[in-house]
């Protein structure tokens, strides 16, 4: 399971740090050479542009992965041990299943959207939607480990919250 978080940690890490550097590159050029020249490339806006929901997908993942958002936990948190960890499944495989859908939708529309081309450099639609699809993918993988993780990891010991004490 670890391999498979390594592997998608890696794949982002790269797309994010090839997708800055080529854009960085790519508007500093083109940015010398309309003060120098007067003129600019004219592929230049369109590779910023396809590139940039790359390194967004890429960094949502890394986020996610990480643990970097937003979150409440102070009501679970009250809760005993055993309920944390159904509640935790539960709403994992929930985050999984929604994630899988918004995947499945994301494919279906590949083919309508493979037809729009960009001006210049005629890439297909479908590149910038393939990002969102295999971001969603890795996302919904993410939810899968993590249920996974809480359901085989060994239980910690009842503290003296979880256990019920008798009342006299």
């Amino acid at each position: 399971m670890r391999v498979l978080e390594r592997a998608i940690s890696l794949v982002c890490q790269v797309l994010l740090w090839v997708s800055t550097t080529v854009i960085f590159l790519i508007l500093s050029a083109n940015t010398v050479l309309r003060y120098v020249t007067g003129s600019s490339l004219q592929w230049a806006n369109e590779v910023p542009e396809l590139l940039f929901p790359w390194l967004v997908m890429a960094g949502v993942v890394l986020a996610a992965q990480h643990g970097a958002h937003i979150t409440t936990s102070f009501l679970v948190e009250k809760l005993p041990a055993h309920v944390r960890t159904g509640l935790g499944m539960a709403s994992w495989l929930t985050v999984a299943a929604l994630y899988g859908t918004l995947a499945v939708a994301t494919y279906r529309m590949l083919d309508i959207v493979h037809d729009e081309k960009s001006p210049i450099l005629q890439v297909p639609g479908s590149v910038t939607y393939g990002c969102v699809l295999v971001g969603m993918v890795m996302l919904s993988l993410l939810a899968v480990l993590s249920a996974w993780r809480l359901w085989a990891e060994p239980k910690p010991v009842p503290s003296a919250e979880d256990v019920p004490q008798a009342h006299w």
